[in-house]
């Protein structure tokens, strides 16, 4: 096997065009493994129009249906049966799900069928997803059990970081997770000046306002209209402050009504979607703080990304994605309340070499690029094969 490329199939339950943390970490195992081995990304399709050509992976596709009020549709594998001879003509040697439902459960049970090692990574906090999907305990809890038992399943599991670990033993999961952190594909940028008057003026944003930043699917689960309820109170003390939220989603217009309510909108920009890496960077750079109050992530690439153009977070207590910070040494994480989000914010706009000493750390302790996260990573799926041959 030392000359072979090896066959891996990355196996997913949403796809772009659809957005979040777990597409954009799939996307990044597969580029970067497409260039040592043969790399299949298996999911539902989002979007009939939707382009996968131009990926330099191969793509395999199968059918979904809207599911209940959710932006996620639900992948139907087991109908389609040209999905299921593309699993079987991969001959993969090795499967790696990202998620548990009804795509990760069918490469886990073909894994097992057909000896074929198995991880599965903890991404999410499914709890949460359940319930505002159900309203219901009980149901939530008989789902809960169905996806503990697909992991349980799979040879080894991975989790983002040490809280996620932790939130699936609460799950119910009984064995020790593998912590394998996330990365990002951003760099520091060299022409920092160059970059700030850019964005300055794509965003109409003066020379010297602060800037503060959210990146991230608009979603009230995220904790958006708590970060615009401190806003408000950073306002009323007399700060001036450039806002800017970038992403789109469900909540999009509660969020901009809610931020005209409290008479916010010459403070706060809601941008959409940017897709385009190069502006994401600058955006980092260019933000004195980025603003991460969600409870509901499991290990956001944000806040990494963030890290990279030493730009620290604040965050709440209690936050799964704070997993990897150190309170006041590379992040901050503060009492989950908006008058001390707001205190936090001010006290970082009265002390900016406080918050370059926290920046500084953020970059040397959080940032982690995706060549070396995946170089790792697949070092452990060749082990893990060799193992299972012996």
């Amino acid at each position: 096997m030392d000359n072979k490329k090896i066959n891996i199939g990355l196996f997913i339950d949403t796809w772009f065009p659809m957005v979040d943390g777990v597409i954009n970490v799939v996307d990044n195992y597969a580029k970067r493994l497409s260039k040592i081995a043969n790399v299949t990304v298996f999911s539902p399709r989002v979007d009939k129009n939707y382009d996968i050509s131009k990926f330099p992976y191969k793509i395999v596709l199968c059918k979904s249906s809207k599911f209940l009020n959710l932006d996620y549709r639900l992948p139907l594998p087991k109908l389609d049966r040209n999905f299921k001879k593309e699993i079987k003509n991969a001959k993969l040697d090795i499967i790696h799900i990202h998620s548990p439902f009804s795509i990760g459960k069918m490469a886990v049970n073909y894994g097992r069928k057909h000896k074929i090692p198995v991880i599965a990574t903890f991404h999410s906090q499914f709890e949460r997803d359940f319930y505002r999907a159900t309203k219901s305990k009980f149901l939530t809890k008989i789902l809960l059990n169905k996806i503990i038992k697909v992991f349980e399943k799979a040879d080894i599991c991975w989790a983002v970081n040490k809280n996620i670990a932790s939130v699936f033993q609460k799950y119910g999961y009984k064995k020790e997770a593998k912590i394998v952190n996330n990365g990002t594909d951003l760099f520091p940028i060299k022409n920092i000046d160059e970059s700030n008057k850019k964005i300055n003026s794509m965003f109409k944003i003066k020379n010297d306002e602060k800037v503060l930043l959210f990146i991230g699917r608009l979603t009230i689960l995220k904790n958006i209209l708590f970060i615009v309820e401190a806003l408000k109170l950073v306002k009323d003390q007399g700060y001036n402050f450039k806002m800017l939220f970038v992403g789109s989603g469900q909540d999009q217009k509660i969020l901009t009504n809610f931020i005209n309510e409290l008479n916010l909108e010459n403070e706060i920009k809601v941008c959409g979607r940017i897709t385009d890496r190069n502006i994401i960077c600058g955006l980092y750079a260019r933000a004195y703080i980025f603003l991460f109050p969600s409870l509901y992530d499991a290990s956001s690439l944000v806040q990494i990304e963030a890290s990279s153009q030493k730009t620290p977070t604040i965050f709440l207590e209690g936050a799964v994605t704070a997993g990897t910070v150190t309170n006041n040494l590379d992040g901050f994480i503060v009492e989950n309340n908006i008058k001390a989000f707001a205190e936090k914010i001010i006290e970082l706009f009265n002390n900016q070499d406080y918050r370059n000493e926290i920046g500084e750390k953020a970059f040397k302790n959080l940032y982690k690029n995706w060549d070396d996260v995946i170089n790792d990573a697949y070092k452990e799926y060749l082990n893990i094969i060799k193992e299972r041959k012996t």
